[in-house]
């Protein structure tokens, strides 16, 4: 049945209404803002005012209207809404339209974009970031080629080698800038907790072990309760196999190898593999996931703290690694103001469900500086919430990020 035009200006109006009014609940939270952020924590609380509400059969009555439907809006979804009302016949005072419509949050987002990545020559065209490794160090005609052909960002991993192999790549970068005049942002990617494979037992010594399906592999800070012929590895972070339950899905090196809790005895849990890949092995210094276990881990790690300096010294921008809460964001910001009154650009990187969840939480608690931006860290986050949710997931805080004006960066991985 075909909604009336009166019912749908209704229908309308009502969502107006509640976007207003979630403003007017939230000034606290929108005073907590940087200014230059406001506008886009205002259209954040609008857009999440939309999506709390079940609008398909407004939708499709918008549709058959002939109307604006209020997709692809994220950006200035109350402005859309108030055009569509327009041309239903509302009439409005010049004061009381809204300031982020199409135009503005195209800017806004254009600006900000610049801010953390530079100028580039064509808008068509998006940043494309390079992750170094550390034979860039010495190779300075590859980054003079990187440079004239596209690349705007150089990520470096604070992860893997140290401050001289980092300044080696730094310095590089730096000469093919003046060289080319091209110019290129340094991204500086923290650490966080090394959740990672040590193998402890068989196979220690030549850093690898070989595994078959439906083979039990023990998970342990120490061997000391095994036989030689045991596989035994530690995740390198004390206190994970205390939280491991029965039936808790394990994952290593990116999801290749998956396991499941199947035995718990006194400091250690025997994972039953169900998948392994083709070469049927696991090495050392891989990445372990446990999407089931509710970890207590914090994601700045001493390590990380004493990278700081050095990465707000040298660094356009800095990428925040594991983290889960406001509270979590909110301790790197702390420790970034009392290294510089202007901090280093903060890039928060999504890879646990926790952030997902937390998502507009973190982003509000970035705008509490001028300019932030968001990492989609696609291979973390896959084996987190499961490779079939991936675009599901990723299109959800892409329209988040889009609402909030807030880069993104779309990790390829």
């Amino acid at each position: 049945m075909e909604t009336s035009i009166e019912s749908i200006r209704e229908q309308l109006e009502a969502l107006e209404v509640k976007m207003t009014a979630a403003v007017n609940d939230h000034q606290s939270l929108i005073q907590s803002i940087h200014p230059e952020q406001r506008d886009s924590a205002r259209n954040l609380l609008h857009y999440l005012v939309l999506r709390s509400e079940d609008i398909r059969s407004l939708q499709e009555a918008l549709h058959i209207a002939g109307l604006s439907s209020l997709a692809s809006a994220e950006s200035h979804i109350h402005s859309q809404v108030q055009s569509v009302l327009q041309r239903l016949g509302k009439k409005y005072h010049p004061e009381d339209k809204e300031i982020c419509d199409f135009a503005f949050s195209s800017q806004k987002i254009s600006s900000n974009s610049q801010q953390l990545f530079g100028e580039k020559k064509s808008k068509q065209t998006p940043y494309i970031m390079v992750t170094f490794d550390r034979s860039f160090a010495d190779n300075y005609a590859f980054i003079k080629s990187l440079l004239q052909n596209g690349m705007n960002v150089a990520r470096i991993n604070c992860a893997h080698d140290d401050e001289a192999t980092w300044s080696g790549m730094i310095n590089q970068v730096k000469k093919a800038r003046r060289q080319t005049g091209i110019g290129c942002k340094i991204y500086m990617d923290l650490a966080g907790p090394k959740i990672r494979t040590r193998i402890l037992s068989k196979g220690h010594k030549k850093g690898q072990v070989k595994i078959t399906k439906g083979q039990m592999v023990w998970l342990a800070e120490d061997a000391a309760d095994f036989g030689e012929e045991d596989i035994v590895i530690s995740p390198g972070e004390k206190g994970i196999i205390k939280k491991l339950k029965k039936g808790d899905r394990v994952y290593i090196d990116d999801g290749k190898v998956k396991g499941v809790v199947e035995k718990i005895k006194n400091n250690a849990v025997g994972i039953r593999l169900i998948r392994t890949q083709e070469k049927g092995k696991i090495k050392e210094s891989k990445g372990i996931n446990f999407p089931d276990t509710k970890l207590e881990i914090p994601p700045l790690t001493e390590y990380d703290k004493q990278c700081l300096p050095f990465i707000c010294e040298n660094a356009d921008m800095v990428g925040y690694s594991f983290l889960r809460s406001k509270a979590d964001l909110e301790q790197l910001q702390d420790l970034l103001l009392k290294l510089s009154p202007t901090p280093t650009h903060l890039i928060m990187k999504i890879e646990t469900p926790e952030a997902v969840s937390n998502l507009p939480a973190l982003l509000y608690q970035g705008m509490r500086f001028p300019v932030a931006g968001v990492m989609i860290a696609r291979g973390d986050l896959a084996v987190e919430i499961g490779f079939e949710r991936m675009g599901e997931i990723q299109d959800e805080i892409l329209w988040i990020c889009e609402a909030a004006h807030m880069p993104v960066v779309w990790a390829t991985q």
